[in-house]
């Protein structure tokens, strides 16, 4: 298989400068509008309720820091052992594979940087309402909304899209199938499989299906992990794809690990998208933690009562989970750890959040993929896809205990999930508006992209791309702009 060319562009673009080429898609995700919007996006807690704790900016900017930090680590590992005089043939052979192999910085900054720039407003409740309005028309999931971003809506070149290197633009794609071949159409509530849609022609009147009310289980319509299907043919298919022909049909197929109950998902990924999950899930699980500590929404009583219950998944007490951090940092002694971080000194929690961080990411390893060690499947012959950013077992289970806590004492809570519904809602009745009326409520210049306004883009997808764009406060300015007429005027700037 030919060697990929791993910074070439989907288009031409213009001469480069003392840049790097992953520095120029560095430069053109911070100065996105997606990327600026994120500072508006929920990430856990509503936007306006407060300004300590993280919006989806700031934890853009932590699993940012977080990633680089994973890959300098292993870099410097890895040469550390190479040059200990202390290794065999084979040992340095994998060395010189793993270094081969890892991602420059800047690269892996880029990539966590634009991991979420596709996340609608409202968190998850914004994103399973697209999705249900979306069902007859391809679907929506915030992965693969930035996908779309960084290759199609963004206006940083002619063509669309931001114009990133391909190994940028494949390390984004955390779930590499398309959301027809991974959706399960049997799932308890979804509704099953909608009806074939009216073809829209262009430049003819199109009634797009709407949903019948704006109330409803969200739980039902939790999009599967994939990419958008108007992404599939052309830009995956097109043009990430080639030079992985070999590897592709084993990259995205899709494994069905709960039939009936879940969507099918893929199991296998870049090592560069590897490192950005593992970011992604340690800034979750201390950063939004601390958040959590902070705003007084978890206090010392409930942090300590409920590791003192036992784990659903390993029958023991969920303290005895965190014993790899414990025995470590404070001698095995838990009460150390929730004196600092429920201390009133905000700088003994700071530098207990910093040592969880620190604890996690000195953790963290390259390993061969299990189907590479066990050859239970083909190898995949593009090194990049051979090997994953991993932590051990007792310390994965240790950060898996402070995610839990974050969604069943933060996410799950009563507040968040009123939140998550009031945005759900929100959501759904701006995209029944748009939908009934887009001539007359759609911006002239979105209308113009629409088929049945002249443009090639179906209707309710650019719908869907407009909403999902929105920040917190300007879906909920919009919807009082169309919904309530006693709130401001309709010739407020929004």
């Amino acid at each position: 298989m030919m060697s990929v060319n791993w910074t070439a562009r989907r288009y031409p673009d213009r001469p480069g400068d003392y840049r790097t080429d992953y520095e120029r898609d560095y430069a053109r995700i911070v100065h996105s509008a997606s990327f600026r919007r994120l500072q508006a996006k929920t990430q856990v807690l509503g936007v306006g309720d407060g300004d300590f704790y993280r919006t989806r900016l700031t934890h853009t900017l932590e699993v940012s820091q977080i990633g680089v930090s994973i890959t300098k680590k292993l870099y410097r590992e890895a040469e550390k052992r190479k040059q200990s005089g202390m290794v065999n043939s084979e040992e340095m052979h994998l060395l010189d594979a793993k270094l081969a192999i890892l991602p420059d910085p800047m690269l892996m900054s880029s990539i966590c940087l634009a991991h979420d720039i596709g996340h609608p407003p409202f968190g998850h409740g914004g994103e399973v309402a697209l999705n249900r309005c979306m069902l007859p028309y391809g679907g929506f999931e915030g992965n693969g909304q930035t996908l779309r971003i960084i290759t199609k809506l963004d206006r940083y070149h002619e063509n669309g899209g931001m114009n990133l290197t391909k190994r940028t633009v494949l390390g984004t794609i955390k779930y590499p199938a398309r959301f027809s071949d991974a959706v399960n159409w049997s799932i308890r509530g979804l509704g099953g499989r909608p009806e074939t849609s009216e073809v829209e022609m262009k430049g003819k009147p199109f009634l797009t299906r709407v949903p019948r009310n704006s109330i409803f289980v969200a739980e039902h319509f939790k999009p599967p992990k994939c990419y958008l299907d108007d992404e599939h043919d052309d830009v995956v298919m097109g043009w990430v794809r080639q030079g992985l022909e070999d590897d592709w049909a084993q990259l995205s197929r899709v494994y069905d690990d709960d039939p009936g109950k879940k969507h099918p998902k893929p199991k296998f990924m870049s090592v560069d998208t590897s490192i950005m999950e593992l970011a992604d899930d340690i800034a979750y699980g201390v950063h939004d933690l601390e958040d959590a500590i902070g705003l007084h929404l978890i206090d010392e009583k409930a942090f300590s009562a409920w590791l003192e219950q036992e784990d659903a998944k390993t029958s023991v007490k969920r303290k005895e989970l965190l014993a790899p951090y414990l025995s470590v940092r404070h001698g095995g002694q838990l009460s150390k750890m929730i004196k600092a971080l429920f201390s009133t000194k905000s700088h003994e929690r700071k530098t207990e959040i910093s040592s969880l961080v620190g604890f996690f990411v000195d953790a963290a390893r390259l390993e061969l993929d299990d189907h590479t060690k066990a050859r239970s499947l083909p190898v995949f012959k593009e090194p990049i896809f051979r090997w994953k950013a991993v932590l051990p077992v007792d310390h994965e289970k240790a950060l898996g205990i402070l995610k839990t806590m974050v969604a069943e004492l933060v996410v799950k809570t009563t507040q968040v999930q009123q939140l998550e519904f009031k945005g759900q809602k929100i959501v759904t009745e701006l995209f029944e508006a748009f939908a009934t009326d887009p001539k007359r409520l759609l911006d002239t210049r979105d209308y113009a992209l629409t088929r049945q306004g002249g443009g090639d883009i179906p209707t309710p997808r650019v719908i869907c791309d407009y909403i999902a764009g929105m920040t917190d406060e300007y879906a909920t300015r919009r919807y009082q702009q169309l919904f309530a007429p006693r709130v401001g005027s309709v010739f407020d700037k929004l």
